[in-house]
């Protein structure tokens, strides 16, 4: 293979430009930051900007796996931000009112009753998508209106605050000298990746975000399969909703993940995942989080104003879209496919001369 057919090969790969914008974007932070990718050791403790950006970036990665798999079958969850806050609500609710808010026990009840609201969220969005037919984006506009508001329900308005190491310890604790946070990403999307990679789970959601109806037909029952990513989705969901909680200690159901589905989907899309359903892939959204994240803190790292921040994201988001289209590459830079007939092409029978006697079938 020559150098320029790995070059071609290399840009071809789906996770080639996010890769490129992620480091592109890295590396704009040095002449505002010097020592951006200096990492300090203080009180056993790894401290810089390469670790706060997977620090403040976890829940959105978290989101974006669960977005992942329903961008796959076809359809979009915009109530992620609101079962992150009910999540955290709920969670610090039934923390402030204990005693002692640092027992094990009520930590872990706590985390358990938000968790299994955020499953019962994604139950019925996947009951309305899957059984009653209604399209993804207004049955998860449902809960993304009326969620915030059983939110602020919840919390009465008010930020609920905490003061629970154990609860610290999920969104802002530390364990071998790394952000705790990044071992519960780290495992969710190891068990992800074995779910829908090592099983067939992963074939049969890009079977039924190609065609649901082919698939139920040969036997995939693809009601299941929908209301399954649904709740896995609200589940990941849930789980950034305590790592945000648990951040701040505090519970904010106005403010708490606000917009975050719309980066989850901006991530997803970035990642190489296509909205319209079929293949995804978890690498590539893992890597599309870590650019948003790394846009967001360039953003302030260059001094650019509040009031355009939003305006810049989403040009980085434009480019970073264009350079993963094969048309405006080839218009752009001049690219163009291979050369010669294609490989899945049905061989073409040669005409048969001009002169040549037809044939008669004899039937036996």
């Amino acid at each position: 293979m020559t150098t320029t057919s790995r070059w071609r090969a290399l840009t071809h790969h789906h996770l080639f430009w996010p890769v490129a914008v992620l480091i592109a974007l890295l590396l704009v932070n040095v002449p505002f930051t010097p020592d951006f990718f200096s990492i300090n050791m203080t009180d056993g403790h790894l401290y810089g900007s390469l670790v706060s950006i997977v620090l403040f970036g976890s829940p959105l990665i978290l989101v974006a796996v669960g977005m992942t798999l329903v961008i796959a079958t076809g359809g979009i969850d915009l109530s992620v931000g609101a079962v992150v806050a009910i999540t955290g609500a709920l969670t610090c609710s039934y923390i402030s009112g204990q005693a002692d808010q640092n027992t094990l026990s009520a930590v872990f009840l706590a985390m358990g009753i938000g968790l299994v609201a955020a499953v019962v969220c994604g139950l019925w969005n996947g009951f309305l998508v899957a059984r009653m037919g209604i399209q993804p984006i207004i049955a998860t506009l449902i809960i993304m209106v009326a969620g915030r508001g059983v939110a602020q329900l919840i919390t009465d308005g008010q930020i609920i605050t905490v003061n629970s190491e154990p609860y610290r310890l999920i969104g802002g604790g530390y364990w071998l000298t790394l952000p705790f946070s990044v071992f519960v990403v780290a495992a969710v999307v190891a068990v992800t990746v074995a779910l829908t990679r090592r099983t067939a789970l992963g074939l049969l959601v890009e079977s039924v975000g190609g065609n649901a109806e082919a698939s139920r037909l040969v036997g995939i029952r693809s009601t299941r399969i929908k209301i399954m990513v649904y709740m896995f989705c609200a589940l990941c969901a849930g789980i950034a909703g305590l790592m945000i909680s648990s951040n701040t200690s505090a519970a904010d159901g106005n403010n708490a993940g606000l917009w975050i589905e719309l980066d989850a989907i901006l991530a997803v899309v970035i990642g190489g995942t296509s909205l319209l359903g079929g293949r995804f892939s978890i690498g590539g959204t893992v890597v599309g989080a870590l650019v948003i994240q790394t846009l967001t803190t360039t953003i302030y790292t260059i001094g650019v104003p509040t009031q355009t921040n939003l305006v810049f994201k989403a040009a980085v988001v434009i480019v970073v879209c264009l350079l993963q289209s094969p048309k405006f590459r080839a218009k752009v830079f001049g690219a163009k496919g291979p050369k010669g007939p294609r490989r899945d092409a049905a061989p073409v029978e040669p005409a048969p001369a001009a002169d040549a006697a037809p044939k008669m079938e004899v039937s036996r």
